[in-house]
């Protein structure tokens, strides 16, 4: 029973998370170019929805790695792959990078670039460029969050396709999605949310959303496939 729990709660996890992730994906503005400054805060300063967009794609992130150690656990005490536990390793620091990415992006730099628009003309060169500095740790925070979340995935492809428990083009299409990312996050931290960077990481960011979405949906239907065996 506990297991069947437990694999319904990974499925619901996955697939909750994921929409979680699209929807404050969707409210984030993204009609300026992020690498242009001044263009990029008055987008940000203008959004009423910043905060709580940031916030709901932390959930959905959140929803999201708790999918995946249970699917670690799951891997490790059917195959006893060593590479579930170092993929659940990995999950666990990314949404710790995660955590501190969003606490900057979506908290700090909505302050900054708030009080930067608010200030008086004599304050507002000094305002921009402390804005500025928040946004370099964020660029900063980003790189890192692609680049290990996009190895942790890599790992999660690596130990499907050794453990056997999915179909294994489930795995292939975590280390499709997994890679690109990691080649995002160095672009990033070279050239920052450059065109290059963004044009990366965008269709990789939405192959990982997909695989996760479809690894819900396995785990939701391998559980039903299992329960409907016992009975």
């Amino acid at each position: 029973m506990a297991y069947r729990s437990a694999s319904r709660m990974a499925a619901t996890c996955a697939i909750a998370g994921s929409l979680l992730l699209f929807v404050g994906t969707y409210l984030h503005p993204l009609s300026a170019d992020p690498n242009e400054a001044v263009a990029a805060f008055t987008e940000y300063a203008a959004d009423h929805l910043w905060v709580a967009s940031h916030l709901t794609q932390l959930a959905g992130i959140t929803l999201m790695v708790a999918a995946l150690l249970f699917l670690a656990q799951q891997l490790e005490e059917e195959s006893g792959t060593g590479w579930a536990r170092i993929a659940a390793g990995g999950a666990i620091a990314s949404l710790a990078v995660a955590t501190a990415l969003q606490a900057v992006d979506g908290v700090a730099l909505k302050h900054m670039v708030d009080a930067w628009t608010a200030a008086p003309a004599a304050q507002k060169e000094g305002v921009f460029y402390a804005a500025f500095a928040v946004r370099q740790v964020e660029i900063g925070l980003a790189s890192m969050l692609s680049l290990l979340m996009g190895l942790t995935v890599t790992v999660y492809g690596v130990a499907l396709l050794v453990d056997h428990t999915y179909p294994q083009w489930v795995g292939g299409l975590a280390i499709v999605g997994g890679v690109p990312t990691m080649v995002a996050g160095v672009v990033m931290a070279y050239t920052g949310f450059s065109g290059l960077a963004m044009a990366i990481n965008m269709p990789a960011s939405s192959l990982l959303l997909v695989w996760m979405l479809i690894l819900g949906g396995y785990m939701w239907r391998r559980e039903g496939s299992r329960l409907s065996s016992l009975n």
